[in-house]
């Protein structure tokens, strides 16, 4: 949720921010890491007093839908550098959401996603249809190439467009950065506009 809010310009609101573990971490550590940042538990997830949105570590590893081979990017913002979904792997996790339980919201997330940002249509197309959803890609493709018409008419891109219109926050997105950008990251969103 916090990256489809990163990649619509706030226009997905996100209550969570997920972070997968690349390997375990003791839950005194993690609660004591979490306190530093200002943050405390509350069952399940880290809530923070002066902060709109949790957060959560899930299980990893990182997948989408079955695809395990996820790698996430290195995002930039004021300055600082952190790791996320591409724009691609944020698309599929919104599309995983519609394929899998007709969530009709995140296939309009996705569409927005992918107008607003260079995505590997060919990388999609071929998950969704590893994930049994080729008939729903289509319909996905379809909107897409309407959203776009959309934008090219309004002079921006229809997500930009209708950000205006709606305004937006980026408090989510904002307090995700980190220090210290990661090495070794690989980006999966150039072979297709």
């Amino acid at each position: 949720g916090a990256c489809a809010h990163d990649y619509t310009g706030g226009a997905h609101v996100s209550v969570d921010a997920d972070f997968v573990l690349q390997q375990q971490v003791p839950l005194p550590a993690l609660d004591a890491a979490m306190a530093e940042a200002g943050f405390r538990r509350h069952r399940d997830r880290y809530v923070h007093d002066r902060v709109p949105f949790f957060v959560e570590f899930p299980a990893g590893p990182l997948a989408i839908g079955a695809d395990l081979d996820v790698r996430p990017v290195v995002r930039r913002r004021r300055g600082h550098a952190y790791l996320a979904l591409s724009a691609t792997d944020a698309c599929r996790d919104r599309l995983a959401a519609w394929y899998h339980w007709n969530d009709a919201r995140s296939l309009r997330v996705a569409v927005r996603i992918a107008t607003r940002h260079r995505v590997s249509m060919t990388l999609i197309r071929a998950w969704s249809v590893r994930e049994g959803a080729g008939d729903k890609f289509e319909v996905f493709r379809s909107r897409r190439r309407v959203e776009a018409r959309i934008a090219h008419r309004l002079g921006g891109g229809a997500g930009d467009v209708r950000q205006r219109l709606a305004g937006s926050t980026r408090a989510c997105a904002d307090s995700l950065a980190t220090e210290q950008p990661p090495v070794g990251v690989v980006d999966r969103d150039k072979d297709e506009v």
